[in-house]
């Protein structure tokens, strides 16, 4: 605690000058009345007696006032335990009691918020087990289950043992798609997942994943398609795989979370002249606002047995924002329960792709002339 030393002692030095001005006064008084001195002699004897007792009211005043202070602070911190003793060691409480005030204000504030900061990690930690060891235990728990079935007997049955077998390979499909997941994150976040950076046609990609999709949409009669039917081709510059990857998770999650006839549009727009925006848009069922800040996090899920009964693991959307962070993108989510939702990303643009392609078909005209 760092105290300039005019400030650390201004209540001694103040209070022992008031202190020895009126000691001073009262015995001149005294002893102008008293023993009839010569002015001359009162006045030395008031200057040599004003001295002393200044020097003595200070060191008095800031040594007691000092120690009061120290051991009175010192028991309230060990009295809470929030203060190391060694805080105080080799630090002495001075009389400055606005800047004491100001020290121990801003340790409280700061102590508060840390706490605060752990209680919301321990909180995530807690719900984070909880979900993992349901994500794992649901799969193991059904695997073991056929498993045991088969070995207690259902073996001899050709037809139930191809059945069992076929669902207990489900399960452990799953539980390798978790770990899987898992394990991407982990990369993501510790920046060991190297991108693979490339220009590649956003539009295209995107007709991609439809095509991939398309028999998944059908199912619930979702129509997939751009907001605008003429749409150019747009050239990026990213992970072409991992930027598949997050289309295709947005738009499975529209489908799995869209209503039956419904309908899942993606918009590609340039937002400035080096920034492609990425806007995928449905009319389901909606996110309630209160869920959205905390959509990105593992396993969260607003419906959470619907979403189990809709199968994945739970680890989509938090992929989809570390794949975005990696890229040093954004995302955005918009939401209106009951009416739909809308994801957006950014995407560096690549703007010199076209000049490249219109200088490359001037040499093949040329060759070929």
């Amino acid at each position: 605690m760092k105290i300039s030393f005019k400030k650390t002692y201004k209540f001694a030095v103040k209070s022992a000058l008031y202190i020895s001005l009126f000691s001073t006064g009262f015995v001149m008084l005294l002893a102008s009345n008293m023993f009839k001195l010569p002015s001359r002699s009162l006045f030395l004897f008031g200057f040599v007696f004003m001295l002393i007792v200044y020097i003595f009211s200070f060191i008095v005043l800031q040594y007691r006032v000092e120690r009061f202070i120290y051991r009175r602070v010192k028991k309230i911190y060990d009295d809470v335990s929030l203060l190391e003793s060694s805080t105080f060691i080799n630090k002495p409480i001075t009389t400055d009691m606005e800047t004491l005030t100001r020290e121990v204000k801003k340790f409280a504030t700061d102590k508060k918020l840390e706490i605060e900061m752990l209680q919301v990690r321990e909180e995530y930690r807690r719900e984070f087990l909880g979900n993992v060891s349901h994500e794992l235990k649901t799969p193991l728990f059904t695997v073991q289950g056929y498993i045991s079935t088969l070995l207690d007997g259902a073996m001899e049955d050709k037809v139930i043992r191809k059945k069992y077998l076929k669902r207990a390979e489900k399960g452990v499909e799953r539980l390798i798609y978790i770990v899987e997941d898992l394990d991407m994150i982990t990369k993501l976040e510790v920046g060991d997942l190297n991108l693979d950076y490339s220009e590649f046609d956003i539009v295209e990609l995107i007709q991609n994943v439809f095509d991939l999709l398309e028999m998944k949409a059908e199912k619930k009669n979702i129509t997939l398609a751009f907001e605008n039917y003429h749409i150019l081709p747009n050239y990026v510059r990213a992970d072409r795989d991992r930027i598949q990857q997050i289309i295709e998770n947005l738009i499975v999650n529209s489908i799995k979370y869209g209503k039956t006839g419904g309908t899942t549009e993606v918009a590609v727009v340039n937002l400035t002249k080096k920034k492609v925006l990425v806007r995928i848009s449905d009319n389901g069922e909606g996110i309630e606002k209160q869920n959205i800040p905390r959509l990105f996090e593992r396993f969260y899920r607003v419906n959470k047995s619907g979403s189990r009964s809709e199968g994945g693991s739970g680890l989509g959307l938090a992929i989809v924002k570390h794949i975005i962070e990696a890229h040093k993108e954004k995302i955005y989510v918009e939401s209106e329960f009951g009416i739909g939702s809308e994801f957006s990303f950014t995407l560096e643009k690549q703007t010199w792709n076209k000049e490249k392609k219109t200088v490359s078909s001037v040499i093949e005209t040329a060759f070929e002339l």
